[in-house]
């Protein structure tokens, strides 16, 4: 099971951060070790001094596919869910200033929050380009989007991931996260909420 996941698909977001809005998709994986086990908290390694929560949709995709079309691209999920891009913002930049990769800052223990429950797009409208999500810091809207704002939608982004590796039953989709990004200390609890639907509480130890 790979998790995929999709920088900067949000404009604002590239911008808080400082970044270019990209011209074609940019994607980076985290280990399925990187999975926060159900009903756990979230531990703040020793070796950072800023982690930053990321809410972004998920997608699970339900079939193998390579080389996918995009008029077939629906046909390669029916469930969303919800989770949390844990960044080490501080380990992120320097490694980025060095010119290298970004994963020991997106790709540790307990990294990437996954809903416990997806939900059928059906159920919810079935408009994969049309959801409201949001992300509570200790009861407070520190983000909120809507799938419409992405800049690459979700069927390209299944089209070009799959130019480039096999997409597998089970792999999940991080879609990318609107802007709001912030960091976490000790006590805080996050909740995350789709259409309404509460997805996820996680606490920050």
């Amino acid at each position: 099971m790979k998790i995929i996941c999709i920088g900067r698909n949000y404009k604002q977001h590239a911008e808080e951060l400082g970044n270019k809005v990209p011209e074609e998709p940019l994607f980076f994986l985290k280990p399925d070790s990187s999975i926060l086990t159900r009903k756990h908290a979230f531990y703040l390694p020793d070796w950072t001094d800023d982690v930053h929560y990321e809410v972004e949709l998920v997608i699970k995709i339900r079939k193998l596919g390579k080389g996918i079309q995009k008029k077939f691209a629906p046909r390669y999920y029916s469930m969303v869910g919800l989770g949390i891009d844990f960044t080490a913002r501080d380990v992120q930049t320097q490694l980025k200033s060095n010119g290298h990769p970004w994963e020991k800052a997106k790709g540790f223990d307990g990294s990437a929050v996954v809903s416990h429950e997806f939900v059928s797009l059906k159920d919810l409208g079935g408009d994969i380009q049309n959801l409201n999500f949001e992300l509570k810091k200790n009861e407070e809207v520190v983000q909120s989007g809507n799938s419409s704002q992405m800049i690459f939608s979700v069927d390209d982004l299944i089209v070009y991931l799959s130019k480039y590796m096999t997409l597998k039953t089970g792999d999940l989709i991080f879609t990318g996260t609107p802007a709001g990004v912030g960091s976490v200390k000790k006590g805080d609890l996050l909740t995350g909420n789709l259409e309404g639907i509460h997805m996820f509480d996680v606490r920050v130890r």
